[in-house]
């Protein structure tokens, strides 16, 4: 009884291993904590593997085109992947908003970054980064934001422009730009700043950040594709969106 026992547990864990699959993601910088902690619980929920890359959605954009092998795409506006759908490059009627981002003013130093953003009309600073606005909508948004403000001229002269919103987190964190555009996903933790000093622009100085998820065409016979997308949809998924700063 024991011998069956055992055999019955061994044929049981090789089929679940036979059933795993792995994914590959294309994932939108802003997004880069969240989702390495929403693929681990995945794995661990699932047994399904997601491969991630990050990066701008505009270069994901053109490497999907150019044959890359993603299979899911998480871009960080609604513009990429309802474009890859009109296109044929990715599946219809999987494409939802897996979150809203919010843009923030950081600073790596305390008390630099008022909590109105005055900061930016006095221009006490030399530097000013942000995404480049031709890929990433972190960068659109904050281009966006500084018309509204009237500011955008004033302040042109001092852009130092990231290739997407983790390079622009870099130049910030590392103090080669005193202050820039990040998202606010990437300096705060359940609510909190993590460090220097920051300010959330109201979300009514710039379009929605919507961002949405897609299944390309290269992925829609994998069951960890679909798996994901399912995932992120869950109550357990959203909360962890939720906890890195993001909406729905």
């Amino acid at each position: 009884m024991q011998h069956r026992k055992f055999i019955f547990l061994l044929l049981s864990l090789f089929a679940g291993l036979a059933s795993a699959d792995e994914v590959q993601v294309a994932v939108a910088a802003n997004f880069t904590a969240p989702m390495q902690v929403i693929a681990a619980v995945f794995e661990k929920d699932t047994g399904h593997k997601a491969q991630l890359a990050f990066g701008s959605s505009g270069k994901f954009y053109a490497q999907i085109k150019n044959g890359a092998p993603f299979q899911v795409l998480l871009s960080a506006d609604g513009e990429i992947p309802a474009k890859l759908e009109r296109e044929g490059a990715a599946v219809p009627g999987t494409r939802f908003t897996y979150a809203i981002g919010k843009l923030a003013l950081w600073s790596a130093t305390e008390g630099m970054v008022d909590d109105k953003g005055e900061i930016l009309k006095k221009g006490s600073y030399a530097h000013l980064a942000i995404a480049n606005p031709k890929l990433a909508p972190y960068g659109a948004a904050a281009i966006e934001t500084l018309k509204n403000l009237g500011v955008l001229e004033a302040v042109q002269a001092k852009f130092v422009q990231g290739e997407n919103i983790a390079q622009t987190y870099q130049f910030v964190d590392s103090g080669n730009a005193e202050l820039g555009f990040v998202a606010l996903s990437q300096i705060t933790k359940d609510g909190k700043l993590i460090k220097g000093s920051a300010w959330i622009v109201p979300s009514k100085l710039h379009a929605p950040i919507r961002q949405d998820a897609v299944i390309l065409t290269t992925g829609k016979d994998n069951p960890a594709a679909g798996a994901l997308m399912n995932f992120l949809k869950s109550a357990k998924a959203k909360g962890i969106i939720r906890a890195y700063g993001y909406d729905f």
